[in-house]
């Protein structure tokens, strides 16, 4: 379990964009996730600017609960507090199951930890799956090393979309890097395609 600063650029890209960028740098890695997203059937989370989900992999799985962050070092980029619990595959089937059946999903770890202390005690009941999508993810060893994530993300209703994210705890770092990418792949980030929420994103696509 851990609590991490996370700061982002994110770009939604045009298909033949990815294209090129997942081929232009060695791949560390690839592999499939899958996301499930909680919020109250009046979007408190939301509200709070905070996210809940759960993330399953091939072999292994964990809750995240991405919140604002207070105090941030810069406001630029994207800035969150996550806040993430480890879990094996059947506890993450446990939650998820609960969850499908109407059931109080009993969250547990740090995740819980902060929801009762912010949200109060009876607000896990009221939580509820309300959108899912899964994700090919690739992470590229990008220019000066600065780690590239692609992600080409389909939806509930079939619909997929592709995103660039440059994630590092060094804004300069991330401005430089983008910046080097778009004159070499010749896209631009506008208001239109930077920063566009995913929990958004999957329940305008859910079925």
């Amino acid at each position: 379990m851990k609590n991490s600063l996370e700061i982002e650029a994110k770009t939604l890209l045009p298909v033949s964009v990815y294209q090129k960028l997942i081929t232009a740098f060695p791949v560390k890695e690839r592999f499939w996730q899958t996301n499930y997203y909680f919020d109250t059937s009046d979007h408190l989370l939301h509200k709070q600017s905070a996210g809940l989900r759960i993330r399953c992999y091939h072999d292994s799985a964990e809750q995240t609960l991405k919140v604002k962050d207070q105090t941030p070092v810069q406001r630029k980029y994207h800035e969150v507090i996550e806040i993430t619990d480890k879990l094996s595959v059947s506890e993450a089937r446990k939650l998820l199951d609960a969850a499908r059946k109407g059931e109080k999903v009993p969250f547990e770890g740090k995740v819980k930890a902060y929801l009762d202390q912010n949200f109060g005690t009876p607000f896990i009941p009221k939580l509820s799956i309300f959108a899912s999508s899964k994700t090919d993810r690739l992470l590229s060893d990008g220019p000066d090393h600065c780690e590239l994530t692609l992600d080409a993300t389909t939806y509930e209703d079939h619909f997929t979309d592709y995103e660039l994210e440059i994630e590092n705890p060094n804004p300069d770092q991330i401005k430089k890097t983008l910046t080097q990418l778009q004159k070499a792949y010749h896209f631009n980030s506008t208001k239109q395609n930077t920063n566009q929420n995913k929990v958004a994103r999957a329940e305008k696509h859910a079925s």
